[in-house]
């Protein structure tokens, strides 16, 4: 008897593989009968925080995808078959499967694909459960099964599809794991955002598109956008997903911020089924706006700006509007040369004079700008605003949904004008509402004003509200995701709690980070420790208490340790007190400073008590051991808000709200395991927070750690 437990909201990738191979356990003997139930959690109450619990009949059950496919080989030895070194190799491989980081998983995938190049199995000449194990964590991958199905690793693809068509149970295991999936799915629309927005005609396909400008980087605003068009094209309606850079602007844009944008989408697991550019549709555009001159539906104009700006606001037409179709052409050809006259104008769109949406009222639709694209060069002058260009590509390029937030309303109509007056297809619009949080800018202008007058590092300063700056203070990709997600595509504009945010962001990290000590240098104490050993020793201790999978590290023992000023002050004579790590120990003695404006401990003996009762005592305090280790220098950064007011109104001048500190650092002595932290290692000092390593220590240079907010304060 089998009995497999899975949780639902795990990654798929890390279920998947176990499920695969239990059942093909069942269909290679049918004495073997299975049963699975599913969890709705991300990680088992029952499983140590793993996602899959494996028992095979009266054995102690197992925790753990890799530990649940040894079990069974361990049960079943003709699982492994003749080749079983081959077959352990390439299962001890599934964990590299599983990241949704496409570069993390790039590497595997190539490797695979590599190995793959003239065989149809990984392992011999058939099915072996390295196929069912490494096929399960590529297709309960987001980011690795989206390779697969555009099919740039061709002999994955091959393969993928081959192992697939010849073992039709297997869809009916993912089958399986999908409709409890898709059951949590519900559950979460109704916990969350509701995505039951009847979309118009979806029986036709579905095709979104995410426009982003390559003038900056990608901030949590952005996004939301990008990951609910990725949810309609790929998980509502199984349909294509576009990117498409909406790069009509030399002035700002650079291929800097093109890359960190293709960086930061992978990073947030969203796969483009294609890319591509506006500026690969200036030719068809530049035609298009030919078209509308001389059909009357477009003039050349030269007001000056301010003018412009306020004839629109006042009804009044301009007096270039009603030129000929040969002047106006004329013009727009100097603009296109970029001739000393051509710089002067601009072509408008004649949809109205005086409508009551001022965004119909005869909008500009082409600028010249002389200045070098970064793509096409010196070859265009003129380039095509974004309320031109965008309903005509989304056209062009086969968009039947186009997602767009609140702000864009009332140009929605100038959308349709545009694509009624050039007889092209229509696209259907659903408004969304943009993502604000307190204290919080979103504007890219005030934002590259924040980069450019150093108040933050860079963009991705992790006070920034972009993808990059978020991660680099500590959340993960999966909270982020869950975080948007639940927002949902609703229109009522609301202003978030970063609170909500950082509690997310919690549930992920606080069963996989490992534990590790800090101790603040301002006046630490160090305590003698009567009954310890005379010489120092060392012991090894989980990483963390709840969730042995994380691995172990060196706790040191000895007479003469490291406490907190903070902890030491609280301390009474005689009182009894838990060392974590190490057990109970009564204060026998207790120095203080002679100052009396600052009365600090300066020294303490304790006496340990081995025997005691840690549940009786009222501290429990963190410490580290002064000998039998080197101490690690570490430097704690935590940070405020930039701003001071939960949200600014459109006179508000930002300097005006300006927080005049927000940066502040701790220096500390860590234990010897820091030492082995790498950057964006996420762990936990404990009795002090949550961190992520922005550099890792170098001998003469400290580790600086980033506190991550938990949800108790939002900054």
């Amino acid at each position: 008897m089998l009995a497999l437990k899975v949780a639902t909201k795990a990654n798929q990738a890390s279920t998947l593989p176990a499920l695969l191979v239990a059942n093909y356990t069942q269909t290679c003997d049918e004495k073997v009968s299975l049963k699975v139930t599913f969890e709705d959690t991300a990680t088992l109450r029952s499983g140590d925080n793993t996602p899959v619990e494996l028992t095979v009949g009266n054995r102690a059950s197992t925790f753990g995808c890799e530990k649940a496919i040894h079990e069974l080989n361990s049960a079943h030895p003709f699982l492994l078959g003749k080749n079983e070194n081959v077959i352990r190799e390439w299962l001890a491989r599934i964990a590299s499967f599983i990241p949704t980081d496409f570069k993390a998983v790039e590497v595997p995938m190539l490797q695979l694909d590599s190995h793959l190049t003239l065989r149809s199995h990984i392992v011999g000449y058939s099915l072996t459960i390295a196929d069912l194990a490494i096929w399960g964590a590529i297709r309960g991958n987001k980011i690795a099964n989206a390779a697969v199905k555009k099919g740039t690793i061709i002999n994955v693809t091959r393969w993928f599809r081959y192992i697939e068509d010849t073992n039709p149970w297997i869809a009916g295991a993912v089958q399986a794991i999908n409709a409890q999936a898709q059951e949590q799915k519900s559950a979460k629309s109704k916990e969350g955002g509701s995505y039951d927005i009847a979309l118009l005609d979806t029986e036709k396909g579905v095709v979104t598109r995410f426009p982003p400008e390559p003038s900056g980087y990608l901030h949590i605003g952005h996004a939301k956008a990008a990951l609910l068009n990725d949810y309609f094209a790929h998980e509502k309606y199984q349909g294509t997903l576009l990117c498409r850079f909406d790069d009509t602007n030399p002035s700002k844009e650079k291929e800097e911020f093109q890359d960190a944008i293709v960086e930061d989408l992978g990073l947030m697991g969203i796969k483009p089924d294609r890319t591509s550019y506006t500026s690969d549709y200036f030719e068809e555009l530049y035609q298009y706006c030919v078209q509308m001159l001389k059909e009357g539906k477009a003039f050349a104009d030269d007001t000056e700006q301010q003018t412009m700006r306020d004839e629109r606001m006042n009804g009044i037409a301009s007096k270039r509007r009603d030129a000929t179709v040969e002047d106006n052409l004329a013009r727009f050809e100097a603009m296109k040369a970029g001739s000393k006259e051509g710089v002067n104008w601009c072509i408008r769109a004649k949809m109205s004079v005086d409508n009551p949406n001022k965004a119909m009222r005869d909008p500009v639709i082409y600028r010249c700008n002389p200045t070098s694209h970064h793509r096409t060069g010196d070859k265009w002058k003129i380039y095509p605003t974004y309320d031109f260009c965008c309903p005509i590509v989304d056209s062009i390029e086969g968009v039947t949904h186009a997602l767009r937030t609140l702000e864009y309303r009332d140009r929605n109509p100038q959308y349709e004008w545009m694509l009624e007056s050039l007889n092209l297809r229509k696209v259907h619009i659903w408004d969304f509402a943009r993502m604000n949080f307190m204290r919080t800018l979103l504007s890219k202008r005030k934002l590259t004003k924040f980069v450019d007058q150093g108040i933050v590092w860079g963009w991705d300063d992790p006070r920034f509200p972009t993808i990059r700056g978020i991660r680099r203070r500590g959340m993960t990709v999966e909270a982020l995701r869950e975080f948007i997600l639940k927002q949902g595509p609703s229109r009522n504009v609301v202003n978030l709690d970063w609170t909500l945010f950082w509690a997310t962001n919690k549930k992920y990290i606080d069963p996989v980070a490992p534990r590790h000590t800090a101790i603040l240098n301002e006046n630490a104490v160090t305590a003698t420790v009567k009954g310890a050993r005379v010489a120092a020793y060392t012991e090894d201790k989980p990483k963390h208490g709840k969730n042995p999978d994380i691995g172990t590290k060196k706790v040191v023992y000895s007479s003469s340790i490291l406490i907190a000023q903070v902890d030491a002050q609280g301390f009474a004579q005689d009182e009894e007190i838990t060392l974590m790590n190490w057990g109970n120990a009564f204060v026998r003695n207790i120095s203080h400073s002679l100052n009396p404006l600052k009365r600090t401990v300066t020294g303490l003996e304790l006496e340990l008590h081995l025997q005691g009762d840690v549940k009786k005592t009222k501290q429990k305090i963190t410490w580290l051991s002064t000998e039998g280790q080197e101490l690690i220098p570490v430097e704690l950064v935590d940070f405020d808000y930039l701003i001071t007011k939960d949200k600014l109104e459109e006179h508000d001048n930002v300097d005006d709200f300006l927080t005049k500190e927000t940066e502040f650092r701790s220096s500390a002595k860590g234990d010897c395991n820091v030492a082995d932290l790498r950057a964006d290692d996420i762990i936990q000092f404990e009795r002090l927070g949550y961190f992520r390593v922005d550099r890792p220590f170098q001998h003469g240079r400290p580790a600086v750690l980033f506190n991550i907010p938990t949800g108790k304060t939002g900054k």
